[in-house]
């Protein structure tokens, strides 16, 4: 792939972060538009993620522009925290398509960040881009999944409604990405095996959807150089699976072979000390990535246990 000019909004998260060391390891030009300014090994410009300003400039005669700006979801679900999830997505989201209309030579490629969670809780069956049934009427449905999947579904509408003719847009619906990075979900999940804690949660029998971080950039790249993709791609490993199974294999791998399994009115308790939502554990996200493989992309980690492997060696000191 020839050098490409790469602009990452809101590329000071994780999986920005990750974005951007891989396009600069790559021989690629980076620039970060950030809410706040850093000194990075990037050229950094702000913006406050909801205006035109001179930031638009930025992505003048750009190959590709990856937007994964948004608040966390690791947090409650207040009234203001609900509003700052939703908002942060949408108006960036927003302002981004009046940029991009606005410019004599926008990016080739414009990708989004979505969510996996925008299906339903699935035990049954797995969900792909053809046949995966979006979530939000499932009558016994907590207040709080429904609205991860509201915020999925107006993201991406937001998205999709852009007038950028001349611009391919991509929505990547990414299941949780995994890296040994300090405070990504990896590590705290980590931590929970180190404190023994990492047992199975209330049934086990939920699905987790996965995609190690090397399998996610390059299917980033591989999506980048197949003309023919657009609209929704899920980024996930092809074989999820239940979280009995899920904490056994990092527990193994991390070599704490007991974990203290559990139940629901616990992690509820826990989640509420550590003020974060149950949904991110209790729902089953059974996701599979149909279009990736269809279209020829070859997994480095499809399976978990090596995948767990690779994450513990490059996450201890000194590695």
């Amino acid at each position: 792939m020839s050098a490409l000019r790469v602009v990452l909004a809101g590329g000071t998260g994780q999986v920005g972060t990750l974005l951007a060391r891989h396009f600069r390891e790559a021989g690629h030009s980076v620039t970060v538009v950030s809410r706040s300014p850093q000194s990075l090994p990037w050229p950094v410009v702000q913006w406050d993620g909801q205006t035109l300003g001179a930031w638009a400039s930025s992505l003048e005669g750009t190959d590709v522009l990856i937007n994964v700006a948004g608040r966390s979801v690791n947090c409650r679900y207040t009234p203001t925290n609900r509003r700052s999830i939703m908002d942060s997505r949408i108006n960036s989201t927003r302002v981004l398509g009046e940029a991009v209309a606005g410019l004599a030579n926008p990016p080739r490629v414009w990708m989004n960040a979505s969510t996996a969670t925008i299906y339903r809780h699935s035990l049954d069956r797995a969900m792909d881009e053809a046949n995966g049934e979006l979530g939000g009427q499932e009558l016994d449905a907590p207040s709080s999944w429904r609205f991860s999947i509201e915020v999925a579904k107006k993201w991406e509408s937001v998205f999709f409604a852009a007038c950028t003719p001349r611009t391919r847009k991509v929505a990547l619906r990414s299941a949780v990405m995994m890296s040994p990075d300090r405070e990504g979900a990896f590590d705290l999940l980590l931590r929970l095996v180190r404190f023994g804690l990492g047992g199975t949660v209330a049934s086990g029998r939920q699905y987790v959807s996965w995609i190690h971080d090397s399998d996610f950039v390059r299917a980033i790249e591989h999506v980048l150089s197949h003309q023919d993709l657009d609209g929704v791609i899920n980024v996930s490993s092809p074989h999820p699976l239940p979280n009995r199974e899920f904490m056994k294999e990092l527990r193994r791998a991390y070599g704490f072979p007991i974990g203290v399994p559990a139940p629901r009115w616990m992690l509820e308790m826990g989640t509420f000390l550590m003020q974060t939502e149950s949904e991110l554990v209790l729902k089953s996200r059974r996701v599979i990535p149909g279009r990736l493989l269809a279209s020829g992309f070859r997994f480095a980690f499809p399976d978990w246990p090596p995948a767990a492997d690779d994450l513990v060696n490059r996450w201890r000191p000194g590695k």
